[in-house]
């Protein structure tokens, strides 16, 4: 694409406004304006499911040619149109309020910045396709700035001029702004950086920017083959980036990210991140390199975060839905494929831990077990396909209600679960002993597509490829049918064994529940088909006694039952005490046959030859 000269390039000024306030200003140029021009910002980012009307959090907006005012007529909830007089620049002046802490819009407070373009910057029809610059204005002191934007002209700290090709790739690089850790690395000669804000002060930034870094390695390994991941050499890998950015805000709760074309923005718990190790007297650093400590749960889910982020970069932001050809910011963009780009890039990240040794087979059985047990307790997976999920994300996921796990199913953890029974099937598919998997697939379809828009008959060619026999009918009714996959069988075909554990109360009630000594038992979900639902049993009461005993944690109900009959139950309702009866028998039979239960994994102690084979493809030696 030509580039677009200077006078027709859309540019905005940022500039923190207000930092206690919480406000960026926005200085936007358009050169040489029609004589009548359409700004829009959008109602939503890629990657994030649901109409956030971001255009909520903008202050007045002021439009000059010059000195000549210019009107701005609001034609829906976050478009507008001006009447331009001339050639002469239209200049737009707005504040835009940033005080959400998540990934997906803008924050400003007196420690740190940061923002997406979709929250900040206004797009100018029939201008999408040209060049747009960001200019990043004074900052306070200390502070820094980092994104994988192309930088056109910075200073030392990052202050300055940044470039995109186009409206898509100017909101498609967040901006971090603050005086956050930083650090650096390489894999295939691609220069990767890591900005942590908000640690706390024992945080042990090399062992994640070390960990990081395998992860990453992993990846490009698992795309581009082993030399890839391995490679120092610029151009090694052909990675489809030429550098790449993790931004980490550590908070107090919370647990998320989103992926870039070039960078991802994550937010995760201070706890989670990895800690030095403490000499004597309290000391930061040992006098003796101490043996490294196992990874924490939290460290290990923190670091299947950051690749599951990286694995984006591949599929979704390259691999993409054709749906979203081209994206439209003004409405929902609508496909039925998030169970392949979320659920699958779910199944790969821890599965990329596993491979870059930062986790061993057990541990992987572990994780994977733990999202069986999860899906197996949502009963809306026997009413709602994989693909209806995707397609509905927008009103459902995003949206969570108490009647949920009855309606729905999470494309992120039955879509993970979709992957790994084509992986084992492709793995263990009759023949002459030569045996593909959903790597090749995968990586075949980067290979036709180019890295480009995909649809389910691509996927569906790409398995039957590998197979050597069609693969579209059992594809299909994995993610358009409601039945439940046959994960036992092949698990068992791979040498791991499935063993059914024993159900929490919670599980054999069919209930979710939030509890504590002070607070007692409040039900937040009643499963359909569970004892709690022919109970009578509603989300929002609080259980206040069984059989004549308080009740305070849900666990204890087994204790206080009596060993026959019906028990009387006291729940409030409304501010209402109302009455309902625990058959006692009924409750008794659940532990036997739980409608939701616990899955545990393991490696089969003697497998056979071809289990043992096909396990060591997948999980290796």
């Amino acid at each position: 694409m030509p580039k677009t000269p200077a006078a027709d390039l859309v540019e905005y000024r940022i500039d923190v406004a207000d930092a206690a306030a919480h406000r960026f200003a926005v200085t936007m140029t358009v050169p040489r304006p029609p004589a009548t021009l359409r700004l829009g910002l959008p109602v939503w980012i890629p990657g994030s499911y649901l109409v956030r009307e971001f255009a909520r959090h903008l202050g007045p907006i002021e439009a000059l040619q010059g000195r000549r005012r210019v009107a701005l007529e609001a034609i829906d909830k976050a478009s507008w149109r001006a009447q331009c007089h001339g050639d002469a620049a239209l200049v737009l002046r707005y504040d835009v309020y940033a005080f959400d802490a998540s990934v997906r819009t803008a924050w400003l407070d007196d420690r740190r910045g940061f923002f997406n373009g979709t929250s900040l910057c206004l797009r100018v029809e029939g201008r999408e396709h040209g060049e747009h610059r960001i200019v990043i204005g004074d900052l306070p002191a200390g502070w820094r700035v980092d994104t994988a934007m192309t930088a056109e002209r910075v200073d030392r700290r990052g202050r300055g001029r940044y470039r995109a090709a186009g409206y898509d790739e100017l909101v498609d690089h967040p901006f971090e702004l603050g005086t956050g850790w930083r650090g650096r690395f390489e894999v295939g000669g691609v220069p990767h950086g890591l900005v942590v804000a908000g640690a706390l002060p024992d945080f042990d930034a090399e062992r994640l920017l070390a960990d990081v870094q395998r992860a990453c390695e992993a990846a490009v390994q698992f795309w581009h083959g082993p030399a890839a991941g391995r490679g120092r050499r610029r151009g090694d890998a052909a990675l489809p980036f030429d550098r790449y950015l993790f931004l980490l805000n550590a908070v107090d709760e919370g647990y998320g990210g989103l992926e870039h074309r070039a960078s991802t923005a994550l937010i995760a718990s201070r706890r989670d991140l990895p800690r030095r190790a403490a000499g004597p007297a309290g000391a930061t650093e040992p006098p003796h390199a101490p043996t490294k400590p196992e990874r924490s749960d939290g460290e290990v889910t923190l670091l299947g975060l950051f690749a599951h982020e990286y694995f984006h970069a591949w599929n979704v932001k390259r691999l993409r839905p054709r749906d979203f050809e081209p994206l439209d910011y003004a409405r929902e963009n609508y496909t039925r494929l998030l169970w392949f780009f979320e659920g699958f890039t779910s199944y790969y990240d821890d599965l990329l831990l596993l491979r870059a040794g930062l986790i061993d087979a057990p541990r992987y059985l572990k994780l994977l077990a733990r999202t069986i047990t999860g899906v197996l307790a949502t009963p809306g997976r026997h009413r709602q396909s994989v693909a209806q999920a995707s397609f509905d994300a927008w009103i459902r996921y995003y949206r969570p209600d108490e009647n949920t796990p009855n309606s729905t199913v999470s494309y992120y953890a039955q879509g993970s679960l979709v992957a790994l029974a084509l992986d084992l099937t492709l793995r263990t598919r009759p023949g002459d002993g030569a045996r593909g998997s959903l790597d090749d697939a995968m990586r075949g379809l980067w290979r036709t597509s180019g890295g480009g828009p995909i649809d389910e008959s691509d996927i569906a060619s790409a398995l039957s490829t590998v197979a050597g026999r069609p693969m579209a009918d059992t594809l299909a009714g994995w993610v358009h049918g409601v039945g439940d996959l046959p994960l036992q069988a092949l698990l068992h075909r791979a040498g791991v064994r499935w063993h059914r554990g024993a159900c929490s109360t919670a599980q054999r009630l069919g209930v979710r529940a939030s509890e504590s000594a002070l607070t007692g038992v409040k039900i937040t979900h009643v499963l359909a088909g569970g004892l709690a639902a022919r109970m009578g049993l509603n989300a929002g009461d609080e259980w206040l006694a069984v059989a004549g005993w308080r009740l305070r944690r849900l666990d204890d109900l087994p204790r206080l039952l009596p060993s026959r009959g019906r028990a009387r139950c006291l729940l409030v309702r409304d501010q209402r005490v109302v009455e309902v009866e625990l058959p006692v028998r009924e409750f008794a039979a659940t532990d036997q046959d739980p409608a939701s239960p616990v899955i545990s994994l393991a490696l089969e102690r003697e497998p056979d030859a071809a289990a043992l084979a096909v396990r060591r493809g997948w999980l290796g030696a």
